[in-house]
């Protein structure tokens, strides 16, 4: 490398450390979301009319949605126990509803073991333990404050237990609710095979003589955990938390600032969910209903809740409120099909510009090769294919500086005591034969937004969790176990710095020489899948510039 490619080789990698510093504590302290607070509010909300009641139930944790302030919420208290326990298995889902709410509360995801060498453990995202809770609590609110097929009320099931039956595509699970004076009530679930999105319909008979009107509603209640962050966990780089989404712009929330300040607004279009690093539960309602969003703390708990209009259902009619539950991995095709803009939830951050078609890229190719190591290696082939014209007039620009050399030598030692005589003889000589020192400024300046796309994408793609590559690359989403990616990666550095002209400077010639070391150290702790990226990218450029400068050389 000349002297100010150098220069902005070494500016680069400060900012790099500097960014995955910066993304480590934004992990750590998130900003502060925008938020319209409970008390802004204008009065006379069109969705829901200021009657609605709320219901104070034994326990805090279980507080129905209300139409008044959440903070003024009393403190929870320990979650009560379930009632009877129904067992749901498709052949992704593995879940328990509770006849007390009708709800799901335990969710096992049995393709997606916690530990690769411990492949019965399944991950479990929803659980009704108390230590851990996380819930779906789904129902209707009577405006007139009667009886109510909320997630509080006692619903029954025909069966203990469901199985989606070989070669079956859907299962359905009704549960059933009977109140006072001949008010009917049914949650029916609709589990399809392969998919983790789940059809919700809450239905309401009338078989009274009176019109009776009230309000569908979901929400996700979850204990809330902070994550412990650690350098060598990819997880601690990853968002675990509430989000909202407005029809328009993606939020992560702080739980610490719903605390004083609880989020309550009307909009279409949005959708909200808990997540996690790989996986998400999520409420999607129908994108067209003004829905009434809260998110609130109770105590050491969070509580997002998507409140829908008010429906009027005359004496002996029935209707029906359709709700999309996603609990399960963050597939992005899946998550897609579910909600408008759901996979915004797989969190590339600003690069998701770059990031997106990357990965569309990436799975395309794997579709055809079904390995992600391979994949990575081909779609970086890719990129060097498409960017070859460029970096390949950078090469020769650095051929010839290195073919240079030795004159460049000869004016430093002539002028070394005069900068400013030594300064217009190397321009002078620069163009005379036609050489640019800024165009090894080039590879850098395309490679870095790449690398830190890829880097995201193998972060945050659930696709490329545990995949393995071959040999002793098991999982490409985490380290290489015994460094081997990381230490050829710094080898090829090595030499590519070889190719390449030194520069002038003996300290910078010695900082270069050091680099591959220092990039060594930092990619120890990387996922294989972005060293595997980095080292195939080295390797290709080292024979991009091999070639070149045997041509250069032979002129």
């Amino acid at each position: 490398m000349n002297m100010n490619s150098t220069r902005l080789f070494l500016w680069l990698t400060l900012f790099m450390m500097m960014w995955f510093t910066y993304r480590a504590w934004l992990t750590d302290y998130p900003p502060v979301a925008p938020v319209t607070p409970a008390e802004q509010l204008e009065t006379g909300d069109p969705v829901l009319p200021p009657s609605l009641p709320d219901i104070e139930a034994a326990a805090a944790s279980e507080t129905l949605p209300a139409v008044g302030d959440p903070a003024t919420a009393p403190a929870p208290v320990e979650a009560p126990r379930p009632g009877r326990l129904i067992s749901v298995r498709t052949d992704v889902l593995d879940l328990l509803i509770d006849t007390q709410g009708g709800d799901i509360v335990r969710a096992d995801i049995p393709g997606y073991p916690v530990d690769k060498d411990n492949p019965e453990i399944s991950v479990r995202l929803l659980d009704y333990a108390p230590e851990s809770r996380w819930v779906f609590q789904t129902g209707l609110r009577d405006i007139a404050g009667g009886n109510e097929p909320n997630h509080l009320a006692t619903f029954t099931a025909a069966n203990d237990s469901y199985v989606l039956a070989d070669g079956a595509d859907e299962l359905m699970v009704t549960l059933d609710w009977a109140g006072d004076g001949n008010l009917r009530a049914r949650k029916v679930y609709t589990f399809r095979r392969g998919r983790y999105s789940i059809d919700l319909d809450l239905v309401v008979e009338n078989q009274t003589a009176e019109l009776w009107n009230g309000a569908p509603y979901a929400q996700l209640f979850r204990r809330h955990v902070p994550v412990d962050r650690s350098y060598t966990s990819v997880d601690s780089y990853s968002f675990t938390g509430p989000v909202l989404y407005d029809g328009d712009e993606y939020e992560k929330l702080d739980v610490e600032d719903l605390i004083a300040e609880p989020i309550v607004q009307s909009l279409a279009g949005g959708w909200l969910a808990s997540i996690q690093h790989h996986f998400l539960a999520a409420v999607v309602p129908p994108p067209e209903d003004e829905i009434r969003y809260s998110a609130q703390t109770r105590g050491s708990d969070y509580q997002l809740t998507a409140l829908a209009p008010v429906m009027a259902v005359a004496p002996g009619e029935s209707v029906t409120y359709p709700v999309d539950l996603f609990v399960g991995p963050k597939l992005q095709d899946q998550l897609a099909d579910t909600g408008n803009e759901l996979e915004l939830t797989v969190d590339y951050g600003v690069l998701t510009i770059l990031a997106q078609p990357l990965f569309w890229l990436l799975a395309w190719v794997h579709r055809y090769v079904n390995n992600w190591g391979w994949s990575i290696i081909i779609v970086t082939l890719i990129i060097k294919l498409a960017f070859y014209k460029l970096t390949a007039t950078s090469g020769r620009s650095m051929a010839k500086m290195r073919k240079l050399q030795p004159r460049m030598k000869a004016l430093q030692e002539r002028y070394k005591d005069d900068k400013q005589a030594l300064s217009q003889h190397m321009m002078e000589l620069y163009k005379r034969e036609k050489v640019n020192p800024a165009a090894g400024c080039l590879p850098i300046l395309i490679q870095m937004p790449f690398f830190f796309a890829f880097y995201w994408v193998l972060i945050e793609s659930v696709e490329i969790r545990q995949a393995p590559f071959a040999l002793w690359i098991t999982d490409l989403s985490s380290r290489d176990p015994y460094f081997i990616l990381p230490i050829l990666m710094g080898g090829a550095m090595l030499l590519q710095t070889r190719l390449n002209p030194a520069p002038p400077d003996p300290v910078q010639a010695r900082v270069m020489q050091i680099m591959p070391i220092a990039f060594t150290a930092l990619f120890a702790f990387f996922p294989a899948g972005l060293v595997l990226y980095w080292l195939t990218n080295t390797a290709l450029s080292i024979l991009q510039q091999w070639r070149i400068n045997k041509v250069i050389g032979a002129d």
